[in-house]
């Protein structure tokens, strides 16, 4: 026995502790802690880190096992199988890595061997998101007697637990019970920060700043003391909201010239402080201070742009540059952020949004041009181009200025390629430069193909001249110069042209001023139910709907607007009721109109016969559909519908009722219901069907119009 304990413990058990000891420091090293995040209790286990130590952990692994085989009467067995199970979830190797474990409390001889395998175990199951078997394991070990090492190990594990469960509350209540079983280190400083992050989740900002300033009492790195200093002061202005921002340490931070490299951050905090107190276009100059001062750091920007596109789209309904803000947030933003799933919603909302908001401003602004004389209109238009041309002109001096920013040795040059000459960031290294380029370029020239000579109509007979525009003008002639040249003039071939372009788009004429009417109504429509449905802003949604109907009292959109008002207005809107009557006075045979009225529900107890009532009544609809009777099938089916509402049959009855209005109504009816039916019933066995009823229709719609 003492031999194999002898042997076991300084050969292979040795080496293989020494080599998963080497493996988890470089783990430890390689990770880095995105400070923009809660930042994990725990580090993950993500096998992506522990490439680079393979080797150790197979190693590991390898001479652990001579342990299981060659002394399986050493005392030291138990640790050996906990060794081997840690290397295999490093590697991510989770069947493997937790059938060791498992053995390891089924089999062990040793308690406290068993414990630190139940606790690995639970880490396990944390990382796999099996949060049911991780509790089951965290209440086995309460009721053990653990000591000291197991304890700590214990509780940051189920602090953890809790904290990727969104238990922020509970996960710090565990956390003060820990640090009295903790050293002053790194990792302890690290945990501190942990804590005050949690605490700013559950708004305790004075608690969350005891842990910040603790911190620095634990030996921490120098970006994790400045990023909690920077929480620190952020919590300290909030505490204080009457206390000027310059007083608050920003100041000393930004001179310190070692903070030149975090200055973004410094800036971004500065924003969002301003920001909370009212102070917008303060808030939006520290954001684009912040994006200036990251150079080639981009790791704060995205956040930057996020919180750009935020204040943009909330505070001053900017809806375009939100778009854009957004946008350029995604292109950096890492897709395991957990902002991006919901940022890539919202942006996709966003498109959609600025499209139809588009279409409104657009066909409004058209519709008051058409009411002008026609002198008027003239130089209404005239005055349209003159400021195109001026916007073009200070997008050509601005690429221009670029071009000759590259082409100077700057910033560059010393490894920085994300600043020019001026300390700015240039603009083709900027997304939201980009994007808004982009936007611009198409609001002016529309979707053009990527070609030569793409303003010209005649490009044959300019393309040459186009191209040596450079060598044209000679060496010393301005680039001012070169700009005003190619801007239109007034009186001109091409601007007239222009004229006549705009000219054609204003509705002149009852048809024309129609389809543009109808336009804007159907935009109207969609974006109110953006606001409703996408966006999550119901006020708006109700001021959108309201103006539809205000705008266009007879849209046939009324009765899903009087519903959807009816919805979106809170319950102790004393209007709300009236909303409910409108509906239910104007269209009471409509779909929406049955889903408001309270009627008895044909699944709730009673007798056999009432059990059996929507079963007959189908076979009663279903048998006129049959026999041709189309229009009593519809009433009966309307009926049914309000009859049964909440049964088992009442999707069967909405379907039925989709075939009897195409029957009776003709094919846009038939459209409306088969889109009400989608709508109301999303969970339907049936809905694979009706989508498939409206794709066949759409088809059909297509091969029509050629």
């Amino acid at each position: 026995m003492a031999f194999h304990n002898l042997t076991a413990k300084y050969n292979a058990y040795h080496i293989a502790r020494n080599d998963l000891q080497e493996a988890e420091r470089a783990i430890e090293k390689a990770y880095r802690d995105d400070y923009n995040q809660l930042l994990p209790i725990l580090l993950p286990l993500d096998s992506t880190l522990a490439v680079s130590v393979k080797p150790q952990l197979e190693d590991a692994i390898k001479k652990a096992s001579i342990v299981a085989e060659r002394h399986q009467n050493s005392k030291w067995l138990d640790n050996s199988y906990t060794l081997i199970g840690k290397a295999r979830l490093y590697l991510g190797q989770w069947d493997d890595g937790v059938e060791a474990l498992r053995y390891v409390f089924a089999n062990g001889r040793d308690e406290n061997d068993k414990n630190e395998a139940l606790i690995w175990l639970m880490r396990a199951y944390v990382a796999r998101n099996d949060f049911s078997n991780a509790l089951n394991v965290a209440e086995y070990l309460r009721q053990q007697p653990l000591n000291k090492e197991a304890t700590r190990d214990f509780y940051l594990t189920k602090a953890y637990l809790h904290q990727q469960r969104g238990e922020h509350l509970t996960a710090v209540a565990i956390m003060e019970q820990t640090y009295p079983l903790l050293k002053k280190s790194l990792q302890t400083a690290r945990l501190h920060y942990i804590t005050g992050q949690l605490y700013d989740r559950i708004g305790q900002f004075a608690l969350a700043n005891q842990h910040y300033r603790s911190v620095n009492r634990n030996r921490p790195s120098y970006d994790l003391a400045f990023n909690a200093g920077m929480n620190s002061l952020q919590n300290q202005a909030l505490l204080q909201p009457g206390a000027d921002l310059s007083t608050a340490g920003f100041d000393k931070m930004l001179r310190d010239r070692k903070n030149n490299d975090l200055r973004d951050r410094i800036y971004y905090t500065m924003g969002l402080l301003a920001e909370r107190r009212e102070r917008y276009p303060q808030a939006v100059d520290y954001l684009h201070k912040s994006i200036a001062a990251a150079g080639v750091n981009t790791g704060q920007v995205p956040y930057t742009y996020l919180e750009l596109a935020r204040i943009n789209y909330d505070r001053l309904e900017n809806y375009e540059g939100a778009k854009a803000y957004y946008d350029s947030a995604l292109v950096l933003l890492p897709k395991e952020a957990q902002e991006y799933r919901l940022m890539s919603e919202r942006k996709k909302a966003l498109d959609e949004f600025v499209t139809q908001l588009t279409i409104v401003r657009t066909e409004d602004s058209l519709q008051q041009l058409a009411q002008m004389n026609p002198a008027a209109l003239d130089r209404k238009i005239d005055a349209l181009i003159e400021a195109e041309e001026e916007k073009k002109q200070q997008l050509l001096l601005k690429a221009q200025e670029a071009l000759t920013a590259s082409n100077r040795p700057s910033a560059a040059d010393q490894g920085t390629p994300f600043l020019s000459g001026n300390d700015r960031r240039w603009e083709l290294y900027d997304p939201v430069l980009v994007n808004q380029g982009r936007v611009e370029f198409r609001r002016l020239w529309g979707n053009r193909t990527l070609e030569d000579d793409w303003r010209r109509s005649t490009k044959d007979t300019r393309s040459f001249a186009s191209n040596n525009q450079e060598a044209l003008a000679g060496p010393g002639q301005p680039q001012t110069e070169l700009a005003a040249e190619s801007a239109m003039t007034q009186g001109s071939a091409e601007w007239q042209a222009r004229r006549d372009e705009l000219r054609r788009q204003v509705p002149v004429g009852d048809a024309a001023l129609a389809a543009s009417r109808k336009r804007e109504e159907d935009a109207l429509y969609r974006l109110g139910k953006i606001y409703r449905f996408d966006l999550k802003e119901s006020g708006k949604a109700v001021a959108t709907f309201n103006r539809l109907l205000k705008e266009y009292p007879k849209t046939d959109y009324r009765e899903e607007l009087y519903y959807l008002i009816y919805l979106s207005l809170p319950e102790q809107d004393n209007t709300r009721t009236q909303w409910k009557d409108k509906l239910l006075a104007e269209f009471p045979a409509s779909t929406y109109a049955r889903l408001l009225n309270q009627v008895p529900r044909a699944s709730e107890p009673g007798t056999v016969a009432q059990a059996d009532a929507p079963a007959k009544s189908y076979d009663r609809v279903y048998e006129l559909y049959t026999s041709g009777n189309y229009s009593e099938g519809l009433a009966q089916v309307e009926n049914a519908l309000s009859q049964h509402q909440g049964s088992t049959l009442e999707d069967k009855f909405a379907l039925l009722r989709i075939f009897l209005v195409g029957k009776v109504r003709g094919r846009d009816a038939y459209l409306q219901a088969i889109n009400e039916f989608i709508r109301l019933y999303p969970d339907s066995s049936l809905l694979p069907r009706v989508q498939e009823m409206l794709e066949v229709t759409g088809q059909a719609s297509v091969r029509r119009k050629f």
